[in-house]
């Protein structure tokens, strides 16, 4: 699944809704893809300058942080964006996926983007799931 077939016509009032037993809500995974996604975008744009954010905190909404339906689109809109560019990266012929990145000679474009894919895998599949239990899926949706 896809993330836009996976966030598609997601119903706003359950944005802020936290499924049972799970203590973030379907904006947290979203926000959190978004940022994390960004993060690995700005490592691999300038990994010479890089600072990381604090883990976990920098990376996951507060707790309580709640959004708005315009802010819900915001994050949807700023992951795509992200997601182009580092295709964009990719897809660009002088880009060496093999070359160490500055400062981490261990680390690599390819490293980082399959790193990026299988952690957007995963969420996605989570929040996929968690629709399923929330019951956010259209009528129209197969199971």
């Amino acid at each position: 699944m896809s993330f836009e077939e996976a966030v598609a016509e997601f119903p706003p009032e359950a944005m802020n809704r936290r499924p049972p037993n799970v203590p973030y809500t379907p904006w947290h995974i979203l926000e959190h893809l978004r940022i994390t996604q960004w993060d690995i975008l700005e490592y691999i744009r300038d990994s010479a300058h890089y600072l990381a954010p604090n883990w976990p905190e920098d990376y996951w909404p507060k707790r309580d942080e709640e959004t708005t339906p315009e802010g819900w689109n915001e994050s949807v809109r700023g992951f795509i964006a992200d997601r182009r560019a580092i295709e964009a990266i990719l897809r660009d012929q002088s880009t060496d996926l093999f070359a160490a990145l500055p400062q981490t000679p261990r680390h690599t474009i390819l490293r980082e983007v399959r790193l990026l894919a299988n952690h957007n895998a995963y969420h996605v599949g989570e929040f996929a799931i968690l629709r399923q239990v929330m019951g956010t899926w259209g009528p129209d949706h197969e199971t």
